[in-house]
């Protein structure tokens, strides 16, 4: 027997006693065996009448305890179907409504992230694209570069080869020009008429 079956059941069992008690009180002189065994039923009567009360009460807060702590836990698709006209049962309607509303939410969460996630994958594939295009350039414009640098590397070198080439040949010039001024210069030979 639960808590909540015995809180419900001892006042209905207390008021039943009660109520014995006061008929007893009034009818005290007229007590007979018929008497004892009337009142014997009604006290076996009472309760299980009391227990039967609680037990009718407590059963549906039960199945609504267990269907929260299952929704607690993270199942979504727990529901509660109560047969009684009570307020108990206004209160598993609005707690299927509350699970049907979290169930959905989350069905949507889900399809967010993943329409997020496609999104994502795209645009991070759009930009691994972009940034493999961008290292080919650059890998493009540093052989380009580096092919140039050869190239002035190799100009470089042939404008101080020519130099050299120029000074030696200024040199053999000189050299050529001292000695032809040693042999002497070739006189003007004039005529005279």
């Amino acid at each position: 027997m639960s808590k909540l079956t015995t809180k419900v059941s001892i006042p209905v069992i207390l008021a039943g006693i009660f109520a014995m008690t006061v008929f007893i009180a009034f009818d005290h002189e007229n007590i007979n065996l018929p008497f004892y065994i009337l009142i014997f039923l009604l006290s076996v009567f009472v309760l299980f009448f009391g227990f039967a009360t609680g037990q009718q009460f407590s059963s549906p807060v039960k199945k609504l305890l267990e269907r929260a702590k299952e929704l607690s836990e993270g199942n979504l698709s727990t529901r509660v179907y109560l047969e009684t006209k009570d307020e108990l049962s206004e209160l598993a309607k609005v707690f299927n409504k509350i699970a049907e509303n979290m169930e959905y939410s989350k069905t949507e969460q889900e399809n967010t992230e993943k329409s997020v996630g496609i999104k994502v994958r795209a645009k991070t594939q759009e930009l691994e694209e972009t940034i493999e295009a961008l290292e080919q350039k650059v890998k493009n414009r540093t052989v380009e570069l580096e092919r140039l640098i050869s190239e002035y590397d190799r100009f470089k070198q042939n404008i101080k080869n020519k130099e050299k080439e120029t000074e030696d040949l200024r040199k053999e010039l000189e050299s050529l020009r001292q000695k032809s001024g040693k042999i002497g210069r070739p006189k003007k030979v004039t005529k005279q008429i």
